[in-house]
C-alpha cells in the first residue's frame, strides 16, 4: 500500500468514527456538525447592496474621510492587515496606510485589532467587539445589552447591526476628534445624538433615497423617512451576506469528503481536536466557544481605558462586567479564515500563526522574549514614544501575569507545522474576496479607497 492509499484508509476511518462525530485519538473532543443554512439569518439582498455603498461611503465619518471599509477592506480579507489600526485622519490602506498630515495626523492609534468580518451572520454569536460589549440582552428595550444603554434604538434587526452603529460614534476610529466637526462634538454628549446628525447627512443624498426604498418600501416612502435603524440594518445584512465563509476543506471533510485534507492537515486536526486542545476554547462549527479568555497577551499601544482610568491600559472584558475575574479576558476569535487574517490577538501581538500557537503554549515564556519588530504598525515618532508605555508599568506588567486561564501541553516543532496546516484547512478561498465585491463609487461621490 503507498503512503498516499495509506493516509486515505486512514482518513476513512477517522470518518468511520465521525458517525459519533468523536475523533479516535487520546483526550479527542467532538467534531462540529458542517454548517446549513440554518446556521444563519436570513439576508435582504437589497438591504445588502445598500448596506454595500453604504461600508464604503466615507459619508459617515465626521470628516468624511474614512469608511468602514478602510479597516475592513475586501483586498485584505475583511481587515486592515494592521496590528493596532490607524483611524480617522490616516491615509492609505493596510500596511501602506500612514498616520495623516498635518492637523489632521492622527494623536494615538486604534486600541484594538481589526476583527475580520466572516460569518457574522451566524445565529450563535451573541457578544461582539473583542470585551463582549455589544451583547444581546432582553432586559434592554432594543434587545441589545450596548454602550449606547437605554439609547440604542428599537428595530435593529441582529446583535451585528447594533453594533454596527458603533465605530462611528469613535473619535479614533470614524468620529474624529474634539472641534473638528459636529459629530466629533456629539460623541461627547450622547450616540443618538451623533446617528441623528447621520440620518440627516444621508436623507440629503438623492442617490440614496432609492436604495432605501428599494431595501425598505414599507418603511421609507421619501428621503425623511431615512433612519439610523435602516442604516444599522443594511450594514449588516452586507456583511452577512459578503463573507460567510463555510467552503473550506475542512467543510468538505466533515461533508463527508475524506480527501478534502491532506496528510499534513489530518494530522493537525487530530492535535486540534485532540492532544493540543485548541478546541477547549476553539470549539464549535466556527471554531469559537464565544466565551472570554486571559491569555496574556504581551500589552502595547494606547489601551482601552474606562473615563476615570489615566494611565495606559487594556484590562479587557472587565471594563464591561466590573468582575475582577475578567480582568484582561478577550472573546475568543473565530478561526475561520485565520490563515489570511494575521495580526493575531485582540491587539495583534503576533504577525504570525506559529507565533501565536507558541505564546498559547508557553504565555510566560512568550511574553519574556517577546519581539516587538514584528508588529505591523505605521510608525511615527509621536506614537512611537507612547506604543510601550504600558510595558514601562511594572504595576500593570505584574497585573497582567497574574490572569491566566490556558494551560496547554508542550508541542514539538513538527506538531505546531501540522497544527498550522489544519488551520490553512479552514480557509474558504472564495469568501476572502466577497459576493458583491467593493463599489467604483457611492452616492456622496467621496472617493472610495
Amino acid at each position: 500500500m503507498s503512503q498516499r492509499q495509506s493516509w486515505r484508509a486512514c482518513a476513512l476511518v477517522l470518518l468511520a468514527c465521525f458517525s459519533n462525530n468523536v475523533i479516535a485519538a487520546d483526550n479527542a473532543t467532538a467534531l462540529p456538525q458542517p454548517l446549513t443554512d440554518n446556521d444563519y439569518r436570513t439576508v435582504n439582498l437589497n438591504a445588502a447592496k445598500l448596506g454595500q455603498q453604504l461600508f464604503y461611503d466615507k459619508i459617515l465619518s465626521g470628516n468624511k474621510n474614512i469608511a468602514c471599509s478602510t479597516c475592513h477592506h475586501h483586498d485584505l480579507a475583511s481587515g486592515d492587515g494592521l496590528s493596532l489600526g490607524v483611524g480617522e485622519g490616516g491615509i492609505g490602506l493596510g500596511e501602506k496606510r500612514i498616520v495623516g498630515e498635518g492637523n489632521s495626523r492622527i494623536k494615538r492609534r486604534v486600541p484594538r485589532n481589526a476583527t475580520p468580518l466572516f460569518n457574522l451572520g451566524a445565529k450563535q454569536f451573541t457578544h461582539l467587539f473583542h470585551d463582549g460589549r455589544v451583547s444581546v440582552d432582553p432586559i434592554f428595550p432594543s434587545g441589545f445589552n450596548t454602550p449606547a444603554e437605554e439609547f440604542l434604538p428599537k428595530g435593529l434587526e441582529s446583535l451585528l447591526a447594533a453594533q454596527a452603529l458603533f465605530p462611528v460614534t469613535s473619535a479614533v476610529e470614524m468620529a474624529g476628534e474634539r472641534n473638528e466637526n459636529q459629530i466629533a462634538g456629539a460623541t461627547r454628549r450622547r450616540p443618538d445624538y451623533v446617528w441623528a446628525i447621520l440620518e440627516k447627512r444621508l436623507q440629503g443624498i438623492y442617490s440614496y433615497e432609492q436604495l432605501f426604498k428599494d431595501a425598505y418600501p414599507e418603511q421609507v416612502k421619501q428621503s425623511s423617512d431615512i433612519n439610523i435603524i435602516q442604516m444599522g440594518n443594511a450594514l449588516a445584512a452586507f456583511i452577512e451576506h459578503e463573507w460567510r465563509a463555510d467552503s473550506s476543506p475542512f467543510d468538505a471533510f466533515v461533508s463527508g469528503d475524506s480527501d478534502a485534507l491532506n496528510e499534513k492537515q489530518t494530522q493537525g486536526m487530530k492535535l486540534f481536536y485532540g492532544k493540543a486542545e485548541c478546541s477547549s476554547c476553539h470549539s464549535g462549527a466556527l471554531q469559537t466557544d464565544h466565551d472570554f479568555h486571559a491569555i496574556m497577551l504581551p500589552s502595547f499601544g494606547p489601551g482601552r481605558t474606562r473615563r476615570f482610568e489615566h494611565i495606559a491600559r487594556d484590562r479587557g472584558r472587565i471594563n464591561e462586567t466590573d468582575r475582577l475575574e475578567d480582568s484582561y479576558r478577550f472573546r475568543t476569535p473565530s478561526l475561520r479564515n485565520v490563515a489570511a487574517t494575521g495580526p493575531y490577538g485582540h491587539n495583534g501581538a503576533y504577525s504570525s500563526l506559529e507565533g501565536i500557537i507558541r505564546h498559547h503554549i508557553d504565555p510566560v515564556k512568550s511574553i519574556e522574549n517577546y519581539d516587538a519588530s514584528q508588529l505591523v504598525m505605521p510608525q511615527d515618532e509621536y506614537l512611537v514614544k507612547n506604543d510601550f508605555l504600558i510595558q514601562q508599568d511594572k504595576r500593570e506588567t505584574a497585573s497582567l501575569k497574574r490572569y491566566r486561564d490556558i494551560d496547554l501541553p508542550a508541542l514539538t516543532d513538527l506538531e505546531i507545522e501540522q497544527v498550522i496546516a489544519f488551520l490553512e484547512a479552514l480557509t474558504d478561498e472564495k469568501s476572502l474576496y466577497g459576493r458583491l465585491g467593493a463599489p467604483s463609487q457611492v452616492p456622496s461621490k467621496i472617493a472610495v479607497d
